[in-house]
């Protein structure tokens, strides 16, 4: 659930025209070394936050790997206790805004479609994607970590998509592949209730691939990185467009729906009510406004 000024619009506040990473401004960072780029979330005081510019950031970063003939594999990691505890509601931008509500509501539209094609450039990379994820997942952190091809858990690790809780809808598909992987039936439970499941309990719904010691994650997920890039690049890339191309073909129809009913809750009075009682500290009052 994002919340900032309407991409697109130039100003001192963000810019997402801008090719440039200010010194000091990183969300992301990029390493590459031995076949493996590694992009890491690197705001561990702000619990890894998202943010407009994180997905801006994360555009910029991916488009590096596409087209660096040294990558043949992905590692997304996270500094601190957290992997991305969601929105970062502190960051600049202010609310999106719109002369009538069906104008804010277009707007949001808008912008939520902006973060489905920075994010769909990390999740359509040539090269395989493995997550690393420790302590918080949720919101974005964990619609950015079901991004990946294969998701390494440390067994401290949280997961959620509470969006429901605060009267917005899951917007960037987070519920969507939860859906690919483990079933309609869960992903309407998980984005419904907004509960939160353990690292095993991700496992046995498919939405990790390993389960670790908080100590042995960040190794285990390195190691399984090199692994991928040691094989042979045509065929690892060959396989994840064949599974990809069956695991996703109703993926784009069903964002443009999910971009959509963002769009609306965002701009809703529910919205509104949603985030005011979390400050307060008290259960919202929802209308359906």
């Amino acid at each position: 659930m994002l919340a900032g000024r309407r991409p697109g619009v130039r100003d001192k506040v963000i810019d997402t025209i801008s090719t440039e990473i200010a010194e000091g401004e990183e969300r992301i960072r990029l390493e590459v070394a031995d076949g493996v780029a590694v992009l890491t979330l690197c705001r561990p005081d702000k619990l890894n936050g998202w943010s407009w510019e994180s997905s801006r950031q994360l555009g910029l970063l991916v488009d590096r790997i596409r087209f660096d003939p040294s990558v043949r594999a992905v590692l997304l990691r996270a500094e601190g206790r957290a992997f991305c505890a969601g929105i970062d509601v502190t960051a600049p931008g202010g609310a999106v805004t719109g002369a009538t509500a069906a104008e804010r509501t277009r707007n949001y539209y808008e912008g939520i479609r902006w973060v489905h094609e920075r994010f769909a450039v990390l999740a359509r990379l040539p090269q395989p994607v493995v997550a690393a994820v420790q302590g918080y997942c949720l919101g974005f952190g964990f619609e950015l970590a079901l991004m990946a091809d294969v998701r390494v858990a440390a067994r401290d690790a949280v997961f959620a998509l509470p969006e429901a809780r605060l009267g917005v809808a899951v917007d960037a598909g987070g519920d969507l592949r939860v859906a690919r992987e483990a079933g309609a039936g869960w992903a309407k439970f998980l984005a419904l209730t907004g509960r939160r499941i353990d690292a095993a309990t991700a496992e046995r719904l498919n939405l990790v691939q390993l389960v670790v010691e908080p100590a042995e994650m960040e190794d285990v997920a390195r190691a399984l990185a090199a692994e991928i890039a040691a094989n042979a690049p045509l065929a690892v890339q060959g396989i994840k467009r064949a599974i990809d191309a069956y695991a996703d073909a109703a993926l784009p129809a069903a964002l443009d729906r999910v971009a959509m009913t963002a769009g609306l809750t965002l701009a809703s009075d529910d919205a509104r009510e949603g985030y005011t009682a979390q400050a307060e500290r008290r259960p919202p009052r929802f209308t359906g406004g």
